[in-house]
């Protein structure tokens, strides 16, 4: 099967990986050959790093590599593809008009895919002229690693889209769980209220960032705490799934000021050195400093 994937970020690029890793070919595309050279170099890291750990052979590795191909042209990626996934980020013009893009690029009875966290799959649907061949497909951060992907069904997604979208998931190694189109769906929608309440404990001075990370990973058995999370997803996204929730949801939703702040000032998180946390080569050295006195 041909998997084309548009967006070469931390998603786009994790999604092209488990597909290829899975024996399909892969078109991983992005704007400009920056962005999609890091993406690849992405997975070979990752790869890498399965080789070190013994996850993954040398030779998984290698035709892994050799599935996939990087590219700036949509019709060469979306062209004959099975599966376009959309992975670019959660703005729904943008969503929009890329999926408008590949729908008349990729072949008419192709499944189209969006990798939203959040954002409604039926609005995004609307603009399609086959929304029946339209379904949600929320991966997880790290998509190599992460089990859980949730198809989210538009109210115009087809029996045989879902069922299509729901082999994908299993073939790739991942389990599906089928959720209805709703404000946040289900895992975002808790997620998010777990972590906007960790972040106004660390604001409020209850706890610093590391020990209301431990109390949930230690007391409650999560793999990462609500903070740390918040920084290797983005405290961009976090702030952008809370801003579309308080307003189809309400004002339990609401945004912290010390989220916004940090957002404005370009402190998104693990991906730029520095969110809640300090972070070097990927890894936690420190926290930010920031408690209290933020309400």
């Amino acid at each position: 099967m041909k998997v084309a994937v548009l967006g070469a970020g931390t998603m786009g690029h994790g999604i092209a990986q488990v597909s290829a890793m899975a024996g399909h070919d892969v078109w991983l595309r992005d704007v400009e050959d920056d962005i999609v050279r890091d993406g690849l170099n992405s997975i070979e890291s990752n790869l890498e790093g399965g080789v070190e750990r013994e996850k993954v052979t040398p030779g998984e590795r290698d035709a892994t590599l050799d599935r996939l191909t990087g590219t700036t042209d949509l019709d060469e990626a979306a062209g004959d593809a099975d599966l376009v996934v959309e992975a670019v980020p959660e703005d729904t013009d943008l969503k929009q008009s890329v999926l408008s893009e590949a729908a008349d690029a990729a072949p008419a009875d192709a499944v189209l895919a969006s990798n939203t966290s959040s954002l409604p799959v039926t609005e995004l649907a609307s603009v399609l002229e086959n929304p029946e061949r339209f379904v949600g497909l929320h991966f997880f951060n790290p998509v190599h690693i992460m089990a859980l992907v949730e198809v989210v069904v538009a109210e115009q997604t087809s029996d045989e889209t879902l069922a299509f979208a729901s082999d994908f998931v299993e073939d790739v190694g991942k389990t599906a769980v089928e959720v209805t189109d709703s404000p946040g769906f289900a895992s975002s929608r808790l997620g998010v209220a777990l972590g906007v309440e960790a972040m106004r404990m660390v604001e409020e001075g209850v706890a610093d960032p590391r020990d209301v990370d431990a109390a949930m990973e230690l007391g409650y058995n999560h793999p990462m705490g609500p903070i740390e999370l918040g920084d290797v997803v983005g405290l961009d996204v976090r702030l952008d799934i809370l801003e579309h929730l308080r307003e189809e949801l309400g004002e339990r939703f609401r945004p912290p000021q010390s989220l916004k702040r940090k957002v404005r000032a370009g402190k998104l998180g693990k991906k730029t050195g520095e969110g809640f946390y300090i972070w070097e080569d990927g890894e936690i050295v420190g926290t930010s400093g920031e408690r209290g006195g933020e309400q």
